[in-house]
């Protein structure tokens, strides 16, 4: 028996779970996986960004064209929330140069571990190895390990990710069983380049390039990023990647502290007898990997040009578009704003939300990607149980 039923435990389907818990719903969440929470814990690997400390304005801008639709729910809940919300399950956090919001352990799992007892405390029934299958009869159709299951709650939260990590559970597969909600395709967002690389370029596969400033469109990004034998990926990368997804080339300022005046000063000095890359070291002081890129991408016909101070302020980087969907942090589509209310509801299906990275919108690395699940799952959940407060209740 359930009142309520939360399809995903991903951090939007466990935020709907305990807001609706909290206001005395009983609550079913059906996880296809066996443990919740696995992408959570796949991004806490390399330290679980929770959020960004910044003030609401320039954090919304993250969300582009997705940020009026979203505003409410981040006001509601933004970076101040989300690290209370961490600090409340015992979790410290901190704040690094950045303004990014991080817990002091580094880890999802210690946070994740406390969340879950939280939710068991208040009720919330977990149930692993159950994944929705449609609709049938009107109620939630589902593939469990007893076999085939139905459920039909008074109000339900569609948690269930986008279409990126197929293997964490998130592959998009509920996009056919949403009826007429307006769907966006589903495109990579947050994710690498295919670059192919010369051989000379084989030693710096694995180094970071530091110190430089991206540019694609009107997108700008002072961030590292990192060479793979795959192509071009990490943080200075996602800044941009939905520009260069869209078609934007990308350059590179390998010198962003140096105006290209200073640049060209500095190149202008007495080369003697020194090679050009010895000259390049010398002058520029900078790591062979630039000095790498330089040459990979600042050819022209075999050689370099005689202007190089343009080229070192912005160096076209040639890429044969993103990686695959799946392995993309995050992906850009999903059920678009206009198929729901101002409560995160279905337009075609009353009684049902929507919340998390189901919902049509990016933003990048940074903490916006969580709080922002976090935020869309609170917020579907509490309207949710104020939807069900509103339903006639069966007679006893």
């Amino acid at each position: 028996m359930s009142d309520a039923l939360v399809i995903g435990a991903g951090p939007a389907g466990l935020m709907a779970a305990e807001a609706m818990a909290r206001a005395g719903l009983r609550v079913i969440v059906a996880e296809a996986k066996p443990s919740i929470g696995r992408k959570f814990l796949m991004a806490g690997k390399s330290g679980l960004n929770l959020t960004k400390d910044e003030p609401i304005e320039r954090f919304l801008a993250a969300y582009g064209t997705a940020a009026p639709a979203l505003a409410p729910m981040l006001q509601a809940f933004g970076p101040e929330q989300a690290a209370q919300f961490a600090r409340g399950l015992g979790q410290e956090v901190f704040t690094g140069s950045s303004g990014r919001v991080f817990p002091t352990a580094m880890k999802a799992s210690p946070l994740l571990r406390a969340w879950a007892a939280r939710l068991g405390d208040l009720g919330v029934d977990i149930r692993t190895r159950w994944r929705w299958t449609g609709w049938e009869d009107g109620g939630f159709a589902f593939a469990a390990p007893d076999g085939p299951m139905q459920l039909s709650p008074s109000v339900a939260v569609l948690a269930c990710g986008g279409a990126s990590w197929a293997r964490l559970g998130s592959d998009g597969a509920w996009a056919g069983w949403v009826g007429d909600a307006a769907l966006a395709p589903f495109r990579p967002a947050n994710m690498g380049f295919v670059v192919d690389w010369s051989p000379h370029m084989a030693a710096h596969m694995g180094t970071a390039v530091k110190g430089v400033a991206l540019r694609a469109g009107a997108a700008r990004s002072r961030g590292e990023f990192v060479l793979s034998a795959r192509g071009i990926e990490g943080g200075g990368i996602y800044a941009v990647s939905s520009a260069m997804r869209e078609g934007a080339p990308l350059f590179v300022d390998l010198l962003p502290d140096l105006t290209e005046a200073e640049v060209r000063a500095r190149l202008a000095r007495k080369q003697g007898k020194a090679s050009l890359g010895a000259h390049l070291r010398k002058q520029l002081k900078w790591p062979p990997v630039k000095q790498a890129l330089l040459m990979e991408f600042g050819r022209a016909g075999g050689a370099l040009p005689d202007g190089l101070a343009p080229l070192i302020k912005a160096l076209p980087i040639r890429h044969n578009g993103p990686r695959p969907m799946d392995e993309a942090i995050s992906t850009a589509g999903g059920i678009g704003f206009e198929g729901l209310d101002d409560t995160l509801m279905l337009r075609s299906r009353a009684g049902v939300f929507a919340a998390g990275e189901m919902l049509d919108w990016e933003a990048p690395t940074g903490g916006y990607l969580l709080t922002a699940s976090m935020a869309t799952g609170l917020w579907a959940g509490q309207k949710a149980a104020q939807y069900a407060a509103r339903l006639p209740r069966a007679e006893p």
